[in-house]
């Protein structure tokens, strides 16, 4: 069966924080969310997150979007939290599921999420993580868990045992969606699709690319791919001197 952008039911989501990029994206009804990180607001060059995520709520009040702590004191962490709820009913507070001491955060989880904080649980990499983070979850407003599949798969970990775990452990709850989260090319989208995953957040560069999907077989590419090859030698002027045999012809 052939994939076509049309034919996804895994939600996209795109994974940024230049504020330009998120309105223009946004714009496309494909996209049903956004998701930042700390590292991508420092990319941005985001000083004042507060008034960043305000600006950014203000002009996408409609589809979710992510944005997390960045303390990492535990108690600190749930503080923020709590503000970060009240920047939008859109968004959802991501919290990493330890912190830099390797300390769980699956309580304070279980208890914002008690207290009607939508959460994002995010870098989670192992069974265990995901099934706590799953269960910490259940029963709140709803809340996602984000596999980070392509930081595994960029050691050559198999990250796919942990993502059935994880959707199949949020399938059996009534409100918590699992985040396929760094990823690394367009077949990571069709992966996630196929393995039932709720959605998925990538760099719009890559989503960008998804209405290009079932849009030409193996052997169309394997032809394009020889006439681009063949075009840019003309164009290079590259030549070789044919004719003669053996040592001769080489020299």
């Amino acid at each position: 069966m052939t994939t076509t952008l049309a034919s996804l039911n895994v939600k996209l989501f795109t994974d940024g924080a230049e504020k330009a990029q998120i309105v223009e994206m946004a714009k496309l009804p494909h996209i049903a969310g956004f998701t930042t990180n700390p590292s991508l607001l420092k990319k941005a060059g985001v000083k004042d997150y507060e008034s960043y995520a305000r600006e950014l709520v203000a002009a996408v009040p409609d589809k979710h979007i992510s944005f997390e702590v960045i303390s990492d004191d535990i108690e600190e962490m749930v503080t923020q939290a709590r503000l970060i709820a009240t920047w939008g009913k859109n968004v959802h507070v991501k919290l990493p599921v330890i912190n830099t001491k390797g300390e769980s955060l699956i309580e304070a989880i279980r208890l914002l999420s008690g207290e009607g904080v939508k959460i994002n649980v995010t870098v989670v990499t192992t069974l265990d993580q995901a099934k706590h983070a799953t269960a910490a979850l259940a029963g709140g407003p709803g809340g996602c868990v984000s596999v980070f599949a392509g930081r595994l798969a960029d050691l050559g970990l198999d990250y796919k045992p942990l993502v059935e775990t994880a959707v199949e452990a949020a399938r059996a709850t009534n409100g918590v969606e699992v985040i396929w989260a760094s990823t690394r090319e367009v077949w990571n989208v069709v992966e996630a699709d196929r393995m039932g995953v709720h959605i998925i957040t990538a760099p719009a560069d890559i989503l960008k690319k998804l209405s290009a999907l079932g849009s030409k077989t193996a052997e169309q590419l394997s032809l394009d791919g020889v006439k681009a090859f063949y075009d840019d030698t003309q164009t290079a002027g590259l030549s070789l001197r044919a004719g003669g045999s053996g040592r001769a012809a080489a020299e």
